[in-house]
């Protein structure tokens, strides 16, 4: 178990950061903690994975490999995504999830500098380093940002499967966390951690562009939200209506141009 004992945090002559954390982190279900801008979360996250110092207390039982995922993961890197994480694993004494990259639905070139992927490309990478590492402790910051629909369901798979065994602790602001089976939420405020309620799970949208003679019957009478541009219609919907919507434009004469995630 991996416990956080008094830690404070300050910053030169700031306010503290941290006013005095206790915290027990363990396997069986990933820790989420929320918190506001400013409140610090990022601080306790990288004192919890070993990259930071407390200015007062400490935190014990930390295991000997730790994946960490910073909240700015450093893209801008010349390794290409394969070697980088040959590299990481050498470091740690592992070897790298090959499957990892492919079930996030990675979509960059894998042996050309990682400077040149996207941003969901490279969170992709940097989450592959830090959950294929065979760590015993993980500890993501932001995980889900910048992760296309399909990729922020599969990390929630992810992180379900590993916590069974290695322990989880990550902060969320999408809202996308509510989904993780047996999650502890928590929150931090004033310095110190308290329980949180689990938050409202996000509900997937569907985007859908038609073409229709009279956009703006048609969205009147489908009665979702949407909007005319182009002399498109573009709406809005959740999957459960998106086929009985579709199923009434295409009796009001619209087209389907394009159906994806919002």
């Amino acid at each position: 178990m991996v416990r956080v004992e008094g830690v404070h945090k300050r910053y030169r002559n700031g306010p503290p950061v941290l006013a005095g954390v206790d915290l027990a982190l363990a396997p069986g279900g990933p820790t989420v903690l929320a918190g506001g801008n400013g409140s610090g979360k990022s601080t306790l996250l990288r004192i919890v994975a070993g990259c930071a110092l407390p200015s007062a207390g400490r935190v014990t039982g930390r295991p000997a490999v730790v994946g960490y995922l910073p909240d700015r993961f450093p893209a801008q890197l010349r390794l290409p995504a394969d070697a980088y994480l040959r590299h990481l694993a050498r470091i740690r004494g592992t070897r790298p999830d090959p499957g990892l990259l492919a079930r996030f639905g990675f979509t960059g070139p894998r042996r050309e500098p990682m400077a040149g992927l996207s941003k969901g490309n490279a969170q992709k990478v940097g989450l592959a380093q830090a959950l294929g590492a065979g760590a015993g402790l993980v500890v993501l910051d932001e995980p889900w940002a910048g992760l296309d629909a399909a990729a922020a369901d599969t990390l929630a798979d992810v992180l379900g499967e590993a916590s069974a065994g290695t322990t989880v602790l990550v902060t969320d602001h999408t809202g996308r966390a509510a989904r993780l089976a047996g999650a502890r939420h928590l929150r931090l405020r004033d310095g110190r951690v308290e329980d949180a309620p689990a938050p409202t799970p996000v509900v997937p949208a569907v985007a859908i562009v038609l073409r229709c003679q009279d956009p703006e019957q048609v969205r009147h009478r489908l009665g979702v939200p949407g909007r005319v541009e182009d002399g498109r219609l573009h709406l809005r919907a959740v999957p459960s209506d998106s086929d009985p919507l579709l199923f009434t434009a295409l009796r009001l004469g619209c087209s389907v141009e394009s159906v994806g995630p919002a």
